[in-house]
């Protein structure tokens, strides 16, 4: 409320210094408050109005207006006893409120992602895509642009890379190896073919969570989201933001192992239950083969017997190749 009634007295007062000048010291002071109590008006109109019927409005003022002078000349010549100064009033008045009201009509509803994607569609990025700090330290994600698996736009926030910046600035040894980790991996992105890197300024003051701000951007630019970040890829979802998760696609790319198949695997410790070996796949799956103790750090030929897909992951359960030869060997004797 105070910063509104320090406005009108701002414009209270220029009116009354404008007016002292012409000796009307009052009638400008009312002017400047008139002014002043006009512009709160609007601002408390455009404070309630979709950003879609201003903009409509707007637009279709301007049309109303431009077309009204390209008639000026044709009706003049109509009308030639008519006084040349009410013609311009009467067209900019006539179209100027006709292309306002239909402009306000028809825009809306309209919110600020589609006049976005209405400019993006006129050489804007295309397939934009918004990396976050977690891919970026991660790393994989270059590879995976390497191997041609992922082109186009990939936009960087001004926010994720003050947020990356300041990782590796940090006064923790871990943290900042990440960080800088981060940068090389940015950098190596930045000099592929296929990819192009665009660094925006755009931010979002109210809202203070790098992942709340992150979901924003991609909904106002029709962007995908890059993570790796769990929380993240939900309360994107949840919010019809597409998201590209690495780790997913990792998991996708496993090898599929079936009961029956026969590999060869380094045992590295035991396992909880007695007796266990555990080994481990190149991309990490876990390999539990039973009465493999004895055989810890050592390979072994093993028969998979089944699979568990767990939130953590897939864990594949495997018994010693000579033991279930052994087994085949009785059950034909039987």
């Amino acid at each position: 409320m105070i910063p509104r009634l320090i406005f009108l007295l701002i414009f209270a007062v220029g009116g009354s210094l404008i007016g002292m000048k012409e000796g009307m010291l009052y009638p400008g002071a009312v002017l400047g408050a008139g002014i002043g109590v006009l512009g709160l008006i609007l601002e408390f109109l455009f404070s309630r109005i979709n950003a879609g019927t201003i903009f409509g409005g707007l637009l279709g003022l301007a049309i109303g207006l431009l077309f009204s002078k390209l008639i000026y000349y044709p009706v003049k010549a109509l009308f030639n006893n008519i006084d040349s100064f009410y013609i311009p009033v009467i067209l900019n008045t006539l179209f100027g409120y006709t292309g306002l009201f239909l402009g306000m009509k028809k825009g809306r509803g309209l919110e600020l992602s589609d006049l976005f994607r209405a400019v993006k569609g006129r050489g804007g990025a295309e397939n934009p895509n918004i990396i976050d700090t977690s891919v970026i330290i991660d790393g994989r994600i270059a590879d995976v642009c390497e191997a041609g698996f992922l082109e186009g736009t990939f936009i960087l926030p001004q926010f994720i890379l003050q947020e990356l910046q300041h990782i590796a600035d940090s006064a923790d040894s871990l943290k900042r190896g990440r960080g800088r980790r981060g940068l090389d991996v940015l950098h190596k992105i930045q000099k592929m073919q296929n990819i192009t890197v665009k660094i925006i300024d755009e931010d979002f003051p109210k809202i203070k969570e790098v992942d709340a701000k992150l979901v924003a951007l991609a909904k106002m630019i029709s962007a995908k989201i890059i993570t790796n970040d769990f929380n993240l890829n939900k309360v994107a979802e949840l919010q019809g933001v597409s998201v590209l998760n690495i780790n997913e696609l990792a998991s996708a790319l496993k090898p599929v192992v079936l009961p029956g198949e026969t590999m060869n695997v380094f045992i590295i410790k035991e396992g909880k239950e007695s007796n266990q070996g555990v080994a481990y796949l190149e991309d990490g799956t876990m390999v539990v083969v039973d009465n493999a103790r004895r055989l810890i750090n050592k390979n072994a030929d093993v028969v998979v017997t089944s699979v568990l897909q767990t939130t953590a992951g897939r864990m594949i359960f495997t018994k010693l190749k000579e033991e279930a030869e052994r087994e085949e060997l009785k059950m034909a004797r039987h």
